[in-house]
């Protein structure tokens, strides 16, 4: 009997043991949501049953997570400009070009047409021709051409004194030289075009400008921001390049110039673009290190390819200091072209006879307004047509 009862009681101790074992189930980790009524948590198999994903309303907070959905604003593609031909700039800009020379143009017609040109008259002739940056040796030169002239004629009207000093103006800014900006690729070499001068002269804007110019008349361009010394000259190039669809090649602030250039060109190469154009640092002329640091930029693309054009970028307002910078500059690299930037503001249109007289190399182009399209091929005939009115 005793080992009935005791039979008894292990039978019922083992079933209340493994019947607590189906009826504790192991606590699903918290996910962090709130149990929804009738969730069960798991299957007979103990495999967790997949929720449906709960929808959110529209621009409603998440009852599920509790936090609110962030939309970020969509990012506008930047508009890709198509900026007009380099054909006919300077003469749409011919107006603004008149109005920034009126006093060296017409006081020079005003002499001319005095009824009597004696020496004091032929002296105001000259002393405009000089405080206008013609330079002395070039005044001179006009002077004399124009008081020969006077003589042979004997008459002088309106339209034959403009004449005259046309023809004299003409011949000191050389109509002759040429003027085209090399920018044409060399079978599967880009041309490459360098771009130097000082601080403040506008030059990474004329690289920005320039490739507007390029880009108008039908070509491709990468630009290479060469200018590491200063991480707001890359900046300011990144955003003329994107308006036109253009890539800038920069490197971290501080980088070596000369590799920048060099891969640019590369860029170039690999991608069949049509022209480089490398904004290099705007170094002191008084900084001997900086310009042996052109030097070196020079050299070292010329491991990839030809240097084409080396364009010294000057501020026409500047006169005399200007034509020192660009004799340096003349010295370590071989300047093919200027770039006369700020010729509508108090800028004299002399300076454009004095710097080819003292570089022997042409303006090539000529930065006329702040607008992204005034810079433009320099032409000879419209420019003093322009500060000599109509005719």
């Amino acid at each position: 009997m005793d080992y009935t009862i005791f039979a008894v009681a292990i039978f019922v101790v083992a079933v209340l043991v493994f019947g607590g074992v189906f009826l504790i189930r192991p606590r699903r980790p918290d996910s962090g949501k709130e149990p929804r009524a009738g969730d069960e948590g798991g299957s007979a198999t103990g495999t967790a049953v997949a929720e449906p994903e709960e929808k959110e309303e529209p621009g409603g907070p998440s009852a599920a997570a509790g936090t609110a959905t962030i939309e970020e604003p969509p990012v506008a593609p930047v508009e890709i400009e198509i900026p007009p031909p380099s054909a006919g700039r300077l003469v749409r800009l011919r107006a603004r070009l008149a109005r920034s020379q009126s006093v060296f143009g017409q006081g020079l017609l005003n002499l001319l047409a005095s009824d009597r040109l004696d020496e004091d008259a032929w002296e105001g002739i000259e002393d405009i021709l000089v405080t206008s940056d013609v330079g002395v040796t070039s005044a001179s030169q006009i002077v004399d051409g124009l008081r020969t002239k006077v003589k042979v004629l004997g008459t002088r009207s309106p339209e034959e004194v403009r004449g005259l000093l046309r023809e004299e103006l003409l011949a000191q800014i050389n109509p002759e030289l040429d003027r085209a900006v090399r920018t044409e690729p060399h079978g599967t070499r880009p041309a490459v075009i360098m771009v130097v001068g000082v601080n403040g002269t506008g030059k990474t804007t004329s690289c920005g400008k320039l490739a507007r110019v390029l880009v108008g008349d039908g070509r491709s361009v990468v630009l290479g921001a060469a200018d590491t010394f200063r991480a707001a000259a890359a900046d300011q190039l990144e955003t003329w390049g994107s308006r036109v669809g253009a890539p800038v090649i920069r490197k971290d602030e501080g980088a070596d110039p000369a590799s920048v250039a060099f891969d640019a060109v590369t860029r170039a190469s690999d991608e069949g673009a049509d022209t480089v154009i490398i904004d290099t640092a705007g170094r002191l002329h008084t900084k001997t290190g900086l310009m042996d640091e052109l030097g070196k930029v020079k050299r070292v693309v010329e491991k990839k390819s030809q240097v084409d054009e080396v364009l010294l970028v000057l501020d026409a307002t500047t006169g005399q200091n200007g034509l020192r910078q660009a004799r340096v500059f003349a010295e370590v690299v071989n300047i093919t072209g200027i770039v006369l930037t700020k010729l509508d503001g108090t800028a004299k249109g002399g300076i454009i006879v004095q710097v080819q007289r003292e570089l022997g190399v042409p303006v090539k182009l000529v930065g006329l307004g702040e607008g992204p399209d005034d810079l433009a091929p320099f032409e000879p005939e419209t420019f003093v047509d322009a500060i000599l009115g109509e005719g």
